[in-house]
């Protein structure tokens, strides 16, 4: 069985160095172009008949890169955070009408995932809710991608209207109002990815708490939604677990 040939764009940055290094530790994977700001992506998926296209780069370019990806032929597994609904939406459509799969994840750490499960599971029974998520001063978007998934997927659990286009943003904290559930974030060095969910109830609380240790972690996941993205037409929002 030939090697599934994998391009990724953002290489220089950290996520994309753990993604290039997960591709060639693969052993059925192939490594077919690494890509940075400067490249021409859509030439080098071209030149190289890549399938499937990894994407770590800026929210200011994700959307014109996942669309290049798609119109080239590839299958995207977008990584960078900032899509709005109406972009994640025409992309969708751009997918369907050409018969591919793509999957745009905020997060490929299992551990995240399971967090963001069980967060919507437990706000059913406990309506007092925030989200507070701590990353690396670097960190470009705030709250983060992670977190705006997880306060949907509670607001959607409890069967209530989610709305991406209305977020309050003047709370006394960097985040805001996001589904309707208070996110804080915190932006410091020396901390790399942390959230957590806390829950409240008459005499109780009940916190949901995930730590990102090493970006290592992100490795399976990656590796899960490359697989998944060549079986599938259309659109995923999420790592599938």
């Amino acid at each position: 069985m030939a090697a599934v040939r994998v391009g990724v764009n953002g290489s220089l940055g950290r996520m994309g160095k753990v993604t290039v290094q997960a591709v060639q530790s693969s052993d059925v994977l192939e490594l077919v172009f690494s890509a940075d700001r400067d490249d021409d992506l859509g030439a080098l998926i071209a030149s190289s008949k890549a399938e499937v296209v990894v994407d770590f780069t800026l929210p200011s370019v994700v959307f014109e890169n996942t669309m290049t990806i798609i119109k080239a032929g590839a299958r995207p597994v977008i990584g960078t955070t900032g899509l709005t609904q109406k972009e994640l939406s025409l992309i969708g459509d751009e997918l369907a009408g050409r018969g591919l799969g793509g999957i745009v994840a905020p997060n490929f750490s299992l551990g995240a995932v399971l967090m963001m499960k069980l967060a919507a599971e437990v706000g059913v029974h406990f309506r007092d809710v925030e989200i507070i998520e701590t990353h690396h001063a670097a960190k470009v978007d705030a709250p983060s991608g992670t977190a705006r998934l997880t306060a949907k997927a509670i607001a959607e659990k409890r069967g209530e209207k989610t709305d991406d286009a209305h977020e309050e943003r003047d709370l006394p904290c960097r985040g805001g109002l996001h589904h309707g559930i208070p996110v804080h974030s915190v932006r410091l060095r020396g901390k790399m990815a942390q959230q957590e969910v806390v829950f409240g109830g008459m005499g109780e609380t009940l916190t949901i708490r995930h730590d990102s240790i090493s970006r290592s972690c992100f490795v399976p996941g990656i590796l899960i939604a490359i697989d998944r993205v060549l079986k599938i037409s259309g659109l995923e929002i999420g790592l599938p677990l």
